[in-house]
């Protein structure tokens, strides 16, 4: 059976990452999780004084990738069955889930040369396909010609509820208001910048999770997949 790519773009908190992950298991691909990628390039900046308030040193965070300082990779993790994201061989999966990250990961992702330098190092990820990868512009940047995209939606309230749920399940301190406040800001930010926008690209299928379930969601997926495999 041939091997194809699987983009999926949508909003912030709308599941897509647990969705393509678990899609992922399930038909034996490669996960690739972009927005971890922007979380560990913002997580750096906070560590190395590349971030103060809210002004980014961009010729500091440029040299830094120029000069292959940010290394960021992905190794599985046993006991969850999905991979863990390392910067600089340090295991930075829950660091980089914290609302400090959170609020300053759109502006980072928002600058020209970090999406050219992430760009770069997803499509060499997944150059010989058999991969699902989610972010925001996955499928109209990274892989435009990808076999299958999916667009996934869900309203604000609800994608702030599960953000805030999974903050909580990890034993991040986060308030409902204060996640709510985040997704929004991330929506704005996300779908008004000059580079790679987050826009539903034309041949996307649209994924409105908002009343379904997981079950639900799995199957719609599959069927999704064994339509693009066999065209």
């Amino acid at each position: 059976m041939k091997k194809i790519t699987i983009a999926v773009d949508g909003y912030s908190a709308g599941g897509k990452s647990t969705m393509a992950k678990d899609l992922a298991k399930e038909i034996g691909y490669v996960y690739i999780d972009s927005g971890a990628m922007y979380r560990a390039v913002t997580l750096y900046c906070l560590q190395h004084g590349l971030l103060k308030n809210e002004k980014i040193d961009e010729e500091g965070l440029k040299a830094a990738l120029a000069n292959n300082a940010v290394r960021i990779t992905f190794h599985a993790n046993a006991a969850t069955g999905c991979p863990d994201t390392f910067l600089n061989e340090t295991n930075v999966e829950n660091a980089i889930r914290g609302m400090e990250v959170a609020d300053h990961a759109s502006a980072v992702a928002a600058l020209g040369f970090v999406r050219h330098a992430m760009v770069a190092a997803q499509q060499a990820m997944g150059r010989e396909k058999g991969v699902v990868m989610d972010g925001r512009d996955i499928g109209t940047v990274v892989f435009p010609d990808a076999e299958l995209k999916i667009f996934v939606t869900a309203s604000p309230e609800v994608r702030a509820r599960r953000r805030f749920n999974e903050l909580t399940a990890k034993g991040i301190a986060a308030s409902y208001e204060e996640v709510l406040t985040n997704v929004r800001k991330r929506d704005h930010v996300d779908s008004t910048r000059e580079e790679s926008p987050l826009r539903q690209a034309a041949d996307a299928l649209i994924l409105d999770n908002s009343e379904l379930s997981p079950a639900e969601q799995k199957e719609w997926l599959l069927a999704r997949v064994r339509e693009a495999v066999v065209r």
